[in-house]
């Protein structure tokens, strides 16, 4: 399980500067739903929206990206926390703030950041998967042209970004 632990430092509103550990992960549910909320993926809908030059739309995807990645870890490491009172807590400090600004105004450490809060090895595969010239069955049975959120969550990584390319190509159907 990998998260991503950003240190931030800021002048919090006690005129002090501080420093902060936060930490941020999607899992693979979370891509899943992601994925499946914009037309042709995430990738897809991003690439749309920054070929358009549409300043808003990148700002409201990165805010949604980093709040929606944002927890705590519990003590006993079992559970990434996520809940909205936390995202509202965060998204109110300055902390938030600092890390916003750097995201939107460093392509570099927006990039990094993307690339931390996704699981291991699912950015890697991504890229084998997109550059295969075939792709394979989605399960064992190549009969099977649909899967539940439920599937995808219990697959492998190779499997799960076999799918995501099979349903963004139309042949298989995401169903409840």
């Amino acid at each position: 399980m990998k998260l991503l632990k950003k240190t931030i430092t800021y002048e919090d509103f006690n005129g002090e500067m501080t420093s902060e550990d936060l930490f941020f992960h999607l899992s693979k549910a979370e891509l899943v739903e992601l994925e499946m909320s914009h037309e042709g993926g995430l990738s897809v809908s991003l690439q749309k929206i920054v070929d358009a030059k549409d300043g808003k739309a990148i700002i409201a995807e990165f805010k949604s990206i980093i709040l929606g990645s944002y927890g705590k870890k519990s003590e006993d490491g079992r559970r990434f926390i996520k809940n909205q009172a936390l995202r509202d807590e965060f998204e109110s400090s300055e902390a938030y703030s600092t890390l916003f600004m750097e995201l939107v105004t460093d392509t570099d450490a927006a990039v990094e950041f993307i690339n931390g809060v996704i699981p291991k090895g699912m950015v890697e595969e991504a890229e084998r998967v997109s550059q295969a010239p075939t792709l394979t069955a989605v399960a064992e049975n190549p009969e099977k042209k649909t899967v539940t959120r439920q599937d995808l969550v219990e697959m492998s990584t190779d499997k799960f970004v076999e799918t995501q390319k099979k349903i963004q190509l139309g042949e298989v159907t995401l169903v409840e």
